[in-house]
């Protein structure tokens, strides 16, 4: 082993965007908003280089300004780079505060590149006998490397390939690292604008330098050169050699390596402690201290060869940490860890200590069952044979009620063999004094319904625990057991493979492995719960996951397994009638264009549309630089031109068929013969209920052939009708009790028609005397206001002219002042909280309520103002469901809710029981949430949904 001491420089901008972009798709907000992704992707790969190198000396390096030099030479160098993403900027300051906590010295000149900072103090290090690696996954640093720097690169998906002098040469065809610089001037770099040789990519910069070895040399030999190519090279020699001095990094930047502030030291634990709660990263955080806890740790050599390509593995004991956590980066020990989970920074199941138990016998079924009925709270999770849960056939049922521990009882196929086994567990499942933890137990509860297994007691979901937590965040286990138990349980695809009609059954894996998997599932639930129990305490919304979010899965799993009805022969005929309607639009669109074309396609509608008919001067383009024609475009030319107006109607013709008129007998279910759609409590982030398999919150309703869809929807059997109960103006409503606004309040006591009042008080005219014209355009700005209505988009909706929408909006606020001063109010809340809140205390995190960029700041800002509204409205009608649900389990009717459709409730009314339930179902519903506005609902029976509605 080597006594040659080591620096390690790392590339902060690089670091920070790469950790941004692993987490893209699911980024890490806490509770007070803040995008955390790039200061954990940071911090993450910082300690990961600690952990593995235990570098003698380290130092991170920043940009600040960019180049001033390289912009003097070139005016257009990285010109072309996107705006640095909002989060990234926040992010920052807090990464250099950690970094000053843990005593890593800051390498930063204002006018210079982070790359220009480290290439001079690589070089100075070298001449001082240090070997130095380059934490960078920039290829630019290789022109750097030579015996003695190497680049420690961070490879995709985990680890980090060391290039040494060999590798420059193999990866570039050079034979010196210094020849790199020739071959990036010449190949040229989009990402920062440098404009290299014309026509030269990567394989004819390499040709060049095997020829010539350098840029000036293929100038002075541009008569050996053929053709076009000639031409160009010759005619590119300023260019050339101008690429070239802007690809060259810089070694005479004014700092200095001072090997004793580089070294390796202690940090401040309690102020980097302070920092992380701050960001609550409770796991890096447990990573961090472990990371520090030996001081005296033996220093790993796993770069002692540079043409080794990955480090040593490193041993590593599990523990259990305080917050009953698995922790993988306990102080060295006996045990060995993959490098793979090494250099994810996942504990996994080979890693961590667990005991999981398959349940195989009559005996052992007892005892666990016992022991089940001592506990308090369990996890439970289901195994199936697939996804729809009131379909599928039961495997397996995991149980878990101690951290590390579970149980799997596997079901045979024979289906009343296995409703005899789950008999078995009656006690449990019906035990008022268990609470029954799940991830989306509803699924369960639906699962365990095909075999008249009721679950009772109390609840715990942590998928919906998890959306009051971070409602913007993703809410699936994997994500969770990644982020908060720093945890990567077994893949489902691991077991059956990829979906698709190669996918195995649950059935055919061997019992130990789905063993492992269910149980590992049903523990890690349990173990989330833990945690989010205080979670949910910290972020005040307790009270509303156990007074409406949890009672109301109950209401939601019984309304899934309940069902509604449908007409199939109805939905055959408007399907007739709809490919009439689409074939008489189709000649339309054709004679008007003059021509025959795919109107689906937007290619050829954009051509049609934009260069033969010329219906717009300048037509917006996409990035291709196809035709935009989507429907904010068509909409703003509707007013003006029939075939755009019969090309929207086409498209709703066409979404209608296929969406719902042809697609709604597949959603059929062949047991019950009805349609059981699935409600999702964890999408949006405003706290509504959403509708999937199939979506019946989205059928349109503006439209005839929309609203007849509805007459497809039909009462159970001649016994009974629909009913449909719809809160009359909720959010109008909401928005005047919560701004206090006397004027609309007493127009809503008054049982006066708040379009028509709102029209009165802005034109200026006795209510009798309102003109249906002005009605609707105060009902457009009525409800359009809630959401932030511009002059433009109310212009678009309405006959009026830009100047008179403004003039029109802008008498609104005159007559309603405290409306305005209330939504100036919540967004000055949300910019000094980072939040707003229902009038039930429902949280919507606004982290771009800060932004500098003013569009991404105008939409938190119409988020600040109608999420409360829209997320009020929600919690009401939510309440009102529990409370109508619970009146009907106890008087025991045989009417039925079936349908939330956004601020409307439809049931299966059985005849007998109408003129009981009804007036339940209104007082239930205007008294669901007191407010100084009192809440109006309208019923209406039918035979159908539309005639009810």
């Amino acid at each position: 082993m080597s006594d040659q001491k080591r620096v390690f420089l790392v590339d902060a901008f690089a670091l920070i965007f790469r950790g941004y972009y692993a987490f893209i798709k699911n980024p890490r907000i806490n509770s007070k908003g803040l995008d955390t992704s790039a200061i954990m992707g940071f911090m993450n790969s910082l300690l990961d280089v600690i952990k593995r190198e235990r570098p003698d000396h380290l130092a991170v390096c920043f940009d600040k300004g960019g180049s001033v030099d390289r912009v003097e030479m070139f005016e257009a160098y990285k010109a072309n780079r996107d705006e640095t993403p909002e989060a990234i900027k926040l992010a920052v300051p807090y990464i250099q505060e950690i970094l000053k906590a843990m005593h890593i010295p800051i390498m930063v000149k204002e006018g210079f590149e982070a790359d220009d900072v480290i290439g001079t103090l690589s070089k100075q290090a070298e001449k001082e006998g240090y070997k130095t690696y380059m934490v960078t996954p920039d290829k630019d640093f290789a022109q750097l490397v030579s015996e003695n720097i190497f680049m420690y690169k961070p490879r995709f998906g985990g680890g980090y390939d060391i290039w040494g002098v060999p590798e420059v040469q193999e990866k570039f065809g050079v034979e010196t690292p210094e020849q790199v610089i020739d071959f990036l001037g010449m190949m040229g770099d989009s990402a920062d604008n440098i404009p290299g040789l014309p026509g030269v990519g990567e394989k004819t910069a390499k040709k060049f330098l095997a020829a010539y070895g350098s840029m000036e040399n293929l100038f002075a030999n541009t008569h050996e050169l053929k053709g076009k190519m000639k031409e160009k090279v010759e005619g590119a020699k300023e260019l050339g050699l101008l690429s070239k001095q802007l690809a060259t990094i810089m070694l005479d930047v004014p700092v200095t390596f001072d090997a004793k502030d580089f070294e390796l030291d202690q940090p401040d634990k309690e102020k980097v402690t302070e920092l992380f709660n701050e960001l609550e990263f409770r796991n890096l955080l447990t990573n961090f201290l472990r990371t520090f806890a030996v001081e005296n740790a033996e220093k790993s050599n796993s770069v002692e060869n540079p043409k080794k390509e990955t480090p040593k593995t490193t041993t590593a004991k599990v523990t259990t940490s305080p917050e009953g956590q698995f922790d993988l980066f306990a102080a060295p020990g006996s045990g060995s860890v993959s490098e793979e989970a090494i250099a994810s920074g996942f504990k996994t199941i080979k890693d961590t200590n667990h005991f999981y138990q398959h349940i195989d016998s009559p005996f052992a079924r007892k005892l666990l069952l016992k022991k089940l009925m001592e506990q308090t709270s369990v996890c439970f999770d289901t195994e199936t044979t697939g996804l729809k849960a009131l379909e599928v056939e039961l495997i397996g049922i995991a149980f878990s009620y101690e951290i590390g521990k579970g149980y799997y009882v596997s079901f045979p196929e024979d289906q009343k063999e296995t409703k005899a086994i789950l008999e078995e567990f009656r006690p449990f499942f019906t035990s008022e004094g268990i609470e029954k933890i799940g991830h989306n137990i509803k699924y369960d509860i639906k699962v365990l319904s095909n075999y008249e297994m009721p679950v009772k007691g109390k609840l715990f979901d942590t998928m919906i625990a998890h959306y009051l937590i971070n409602p913007d965040m993703r809410h699936n286990m994997d994500i969770l057991a990644e982020t908060y138990l720093n945890y990567q349980p077994v893949s489902i695809v691991d077991l059956i493979g990829k979906k698709g009609k190669n996918q195995l059954s649950m059935r055919v894996v061997p019992i130990a492995d789905q063993t492992e998997y269910a149980v590992e599932d049903a523990d890690i639930t349990f173990q989330l719960k833990q945690l989010f129990t205080s979670e949910l305490e910290s972020g005040n919304v307790t009270n509303l996951f156990n007074d409406i979010e949890t009672p109301l899965v109950s209401v939601l799993t019984a309304m899934e397994i309940e069902g509604i009805n449908i007409n199939i022969d109805f939905l055959k005929e408007l399907s007739v009638a709809l490919t009439e309607d689409i074939d008489r639009l189709e000649k339309n669109i054709y004679e008007q264009a003059g021509e025959e074309f795919n109107i689906a396609s937007p290619k050829q509608l954009g051509i049609v549309l934009f260069e033969k008919m010329e219906l717009v001067k300048k037509p917006k383009k996409t990035k291709t630089g196809q035709y935009k024609t989507g429907e904010d475009i068509l909409s703003f030319l509707a007013k003006d031109h029939k075939i755009i107006r019969d090309i929207q109607e086409y498209r709703q013709y066409k979404k209608l068929q296929s969406t719902y008129v042809d697609a709604l007998p597949n959603e059929v279910n062949p047991k019950t013969g009805r349609i059981h759609t699935e409600y999702m409590q964890a999408v949006a982030a405003t706290g509504r209920l959403s509708s999937n398999n199939p979506n019946l919150q989205n059928i349109p309703i503006r439209t005839e052939r929309g609203r007849e869809v509805r007459k497809a929807f039909i009462p159970r059997d001649e016994n009974y009708v629909l009913l449909a109960a719809d809160y009359s103006q909720i959010e109008l409503r909401i928005i005047a009790a919560l701004s206090e606004e006397e004027t609309m309040i007493n127009a809503f006591k008054n049982g006066e028609d708040i379009h028509a009042s709102t029209a009165a008080r802005v034109f200026n005219v006795p209510l009798d005397e309102v003109s249906r014209e002005q009605r609707s355009n105060a009902k457009t700005v009525n409800f359009g206001i809630i959401y932030g209505v511009s002059a433009f988009g109310l212009s678009n909706q309405t006959d009026l002219s830009r100047s008179e929408a403004k003039e029109l909006i802008d008498t609104y606020y005159e007559t309603y002042p405290k409306l305005k001063a209330y939504m100036s109010a919540q967004v000055d809340f949300a910019r000094e909280h980072g939040y707003v809140e229902t009038a039930l205390k429902r949280r919507r995190y606004l982290k771009d309520i800060n932004s500098r960029n003013a569009m991404v700041r105008s939409g938190a800002e119409r988020n600040a103002v109608n999420a409360p509204i829209q997320g009020s409205a929600a919690d009401i009608i939510k309440l009102a469901m529990i409370n109508i649900y619970n009146r009907f389990e106890k008087e025991n009717f045989k009417s039925k809710m079936l349908l939330q459709v956004h601020d409307e409730l439809v049931f299966d009314a059985h005849k007998d029981e109408i003129e009981i339930i009804r007036p339940i179902i209104k007082y239930e519903m205007e008294n669901a949430f007191k407010m100084s506005v009192p809440l109006d609902v309208e019923i209406d029976l039918g035979e159908n949904w539309l005639e009810a509605h």
